[in-house]
């Protein structure tokens, strides 16, 4: 009998064998290949916009995707310097063998795991409560939990022009049985899909046609432990380069022979990374699009053509990437291709992961309708820590949307749903100035170490250097600048206005021109790291929104601590709306806060159910 049974081995059931496994549970992985866990089956990179922030708080938390992008990447990028603290967030060129190398590894080395080569395609279920699972085979393993993290094989088809093959990624075995078994259980089952583009070789691309993509010059790491970096001049360069006019006229000649334009296609894709064939239909007033040539490994001679994702036929694909610059003469290694699975509808599920249909089961990744690496390893680290606490008899740990984007994709998921692939982006999130890349182990640290994820060396030191923080932030305030002619000539040289009059070292830095490096060699020698310069830099001179959304979020507090019993009968609820017993019927919110975020739910009805709960709880 194990404590948690996992199904799968991506993204997402890496984090969650690993999470169970280090709090002291006895953990199985279930996985089709061993050899393929951790893959990275489509773009070859972690991190990005929101997502590499999400790669912060999985590491903040105590998982382990940051620890294995900072050992394997190829290249590290700080994405929108140009910008605010709020949207800035890494990316990493990840080593499609290293990577996927490195994960093993770690599971290997990981007390209390167990791992399993098979195909789940049933579970054991006695009066709605998982028991264990089901092989293909017929063998059977016992579990008081059982995550499900499946990724894009439930019934998989592979799409290519008008050929539709029954296949996973990668020509990989599908899962045939499963998603008709949680059907029967009750289960709203939907059709996703995604795709991926071409691979190139390596040598056949003209680099001077295209604009050298480095990575940032700096010292940079998803995991807050890491402490070796790459220097810039032994990282892998990118490249950029542009569609043309030719290459959308094939397109648009060739549309009908697309799989995803020709009917073939039944699965939704998603709207964020769409297909070539999606822009040119739906941007048609753009002349170009954006292409980046991205290596895959120090290991292969590929290519990946980042933004030509299609499912065109292979002829029409070698007709169309010559058209590009750079690309004229390419050798296509890997033609592109899209996927259809089956996914589950994230309004069943609990805030916690854990499913409303069957108790002790959870589901993370791309089940629940998300895309991208990174938001599967999230759910899996989340399901994974709650499956725990499930079994210990704990609340589980259910992230606010103030306190992590995790909190605001679950909070998306289980109270908005998905008809389509979800992408975590910034402007999902309504507090994201509090949820940057520098102050992910601030949000996230004590979660971590309470859930026993942390060690307590590494907690210390997060202590440690959120006193030297602050410690600074207060030294910073009894520094005087004067108006000397030093001082002023300083400040006329970096573009700032002169002093009249004495002003502190703090209100200094309040200036938007002014950084904690510029005005260093002016306030003594101090023992912090660039990383907690940077903090105290954003801490002083972004005090006064961050303090607005603050108090946004103290007005919200009230709302999400006014609990909603999860057995509540909302026909019982006098004068609430119909479409509103509906949708609270379906989602069953955990709080008013929750509640009211749900799609057709106005003022009126929360009122109305405030002052039922308020008579009758």
């Amino acid at each position: 009998m194990y404590d948690v049974i996992v199904v799968g081995g991506g993204h997402a059931g890496i984090e969650a064998c690993l999470a169970s496994s280090r709090i002291g549970k006895k953990t199985l992985l279930v996985t089709s290949h061993f050899e393929n866990v951790g893959s990275l089956p489509c773009n070859t990179s972690i991190g990005g916009p929101a997502k590499g922030i999400i790669v912060r708080e999985i590491d903040a938390l105590g998982g382990q995707m940051g620890k294995t992008s900072d050992a394997t990447y190829l290249q590290l990028k700080m994405l929108n310097t140009a910008k605010g603290p709020g949207v800035q967030s890494l990316r990493a060129q990840a080593d499609k063998k290293a990577y996927p190398r490195y994960m093993q590894n770690t599971l290997k080395q990981q007390d209390n795991l167990d791992i399993v080569e098979g195909m789940v395609e049933d579970l054991i279920i006695e009066n709605n409560v998982v028991k264990g699972v089901i092989l293909d085979t017929e063998e059977s393993y016992e579990g008081r939990t059982v995550i499900l993290t499946t990724g894009t094989y439930l019934k998989a088809e592979v799409l290519c022009g008008d050929q539709k093959t029954p296949s996973g990624p990668d020509q990989e075995r599908q899962s045939l049985f499963l998603s008709d078994k949680l059907k029967e259980l009750g289960f709203r089952i939907q059709r996703l899909k995604t795709g991926t583009p071409p691979r190139v070789e390596i040598n056949s691309v003209d680099y001077a046609k295209t604009q050298l993509q480095p990575g940032t010059d700096e010292p940079l790491a998803f995991s807050y432990e890491t402490t070796s970096y790459i220097p810039i001049d032994e990282q892998t360069p990118c490249y950029l380069t542009y569609t043309n006019e030719k290459t959308h006229q094939i397109i648009k000649d060739n549309l009908h022979k697309s799989s995803m334009y020709s009917g073939i296609v039944k699965g939704i894709g998603p709207r964020y990374c769409p297909s070539i064939e999606d822009k040119i239909v739906k941007f048609s007033d753009k002349p170009q699009h954006q292409i980046f040539l991205e290596p895959e490994s120090k290991e292969m001679n590929t290519i990946y053509v980042q933004g030509f994702s299609t499912s065109l036929p292979h002829d029409i694909q070698e007709e169309m990437i010559r058209t590009i610059p750079g690309l004229e003469n390419c050798q296509i290694l890997k033609y592109a291709y899209a996927i259809e699975y089956d996914a589950i509808d994230p309004l069943q599920l609990w805030p916690s992961l854990e499913t409303k249909v069957i108790k002790n089961l959870y589901t993370a990744g791309q089940i629940n309708g998300t895309s991208g690496y990174e938001e599967a390893a999230a759910q899996g680290l989340i399901a994974g820590i709650n499956a725990t606490k499930n079994i210990d008899g704990k609340d589980p740990l259910v992230l606010k949307r103030n306190e992590a984007y995790i909190g605001v994709m679950i909070d998306d998921l289980v109270t908005k749903g998905t008809k389509e692939p979800y992408r975590m982006l910034t402007s999902r999130a309504e507090y994201r100035l509090l949820l940057r890349h520098d102050n992910a182990d601030e949000r996230l640290r004590q979660y971590g170490y309470d859930a026993h994820l942390v060690k307590e060396d590494v907690y210390q030191a997060y202590l440690d250097k959120m006193n030297r923080i602050h410690e600074e932030i207060e030294r910073l305030d009894t520094i005087r600048f004067t108006p000397k002619h030093e001082i002023n000539d300083m400040l006329e040289s970096l573009g700032s206005s002169r002093l009249n009059e004495g002003i502190s070292a703090k209100a200094l830095l309040q200036r938007p021109e002014l950084d904690y490096q510029k005005i260093k060699p002016y306030i003594g020698e101090t023992n912090l790291t660039k990383e907690e310069e940077k903090r105290v830099t954003i801490l002083i001179k972004y005090k006064g929104y961050i303090d607005k959304a603050l108090r946004q979020v103290e007005k919200m507090k009230k709302m999400e601590e006014k609990q909603i019993p999860k057995d509540l009968d909302y026909n019982d609820v006098l004068n609430l709306s119909l479409e509103a017993k509906q949708k609270l019927s379906e989602i069953k919110p955990l709080t008013i806060a929750q509640a009211s975020r749900i799609s057709g739910i106005n003022p009126a009805d929360i009122s109305v159910l405030l002052i039922h709960l308020k008579q009758h709880y």
